[in-house]
């Protein structure tokens, strides 16, 4: 990896880490019953999300496939984490687009149907872009 890209990983992580906290402190908030405060919390953790997703496309596009180095039991945990990962990232976009959609439209029945779904898979989704970092940089190195 060269360096001028080296920083990328690391920043990938804590804007997925970002992200997870944002939709934790959302889901509160609109507990809480403090819809404009959850507005702009969700707003930040789609935009933290964006950014992370441009990051890391800039990011594959120059340093390209990063190779697991661990063994044992680490390989098959690792890509079971990462298949089911990259799964759910392809199909989070779309759910998110959906679910904020609804909400700045005011289709809050509609947005809530959609979002008990998006938050469990969204929060999955930058949970486990946490744990590859960790895993990929960190651990196994």
């Amino acid at each position: 990896m060269q360096a001028e890209w080296s920083s990328l990983p690391a920043l990938n992580a804590v804007l997925n880490g970002t992200s997870a906290v944002l939709l934790l402190a959302g889901r509160r908030l609109i507990r809480r019953g403090q819809m404009q405060a959850h507005r702009l919390v969700m707003l930040a953790a789609l935009s933290t999300s964006a950014a992370f997703l441009a990051s890391y496309l800039y990011y594959h596009a120059h340093v390209g496939h990063v190779h697991f180095a661990g063994h044992g039991w680490s390989r098959p945990l690792y890509f079971s984490i990462l298949t089911s990962h990259t799964i759910l990232a392809a199909l989070i976009v779309p759910l998110i687009l959906v679910t904020i959609t609804r909400a700045l439209r005011a289709r809050y029945a509609l947005h809530r149907a959609i979002a008990r779904w998006t938050f469990p898979l969204w929060m999955y989704v930058s949970v486990t872009g946490v744990v590859i970092y960790l895993m990929l940089y960190k651990l196994f190195v």
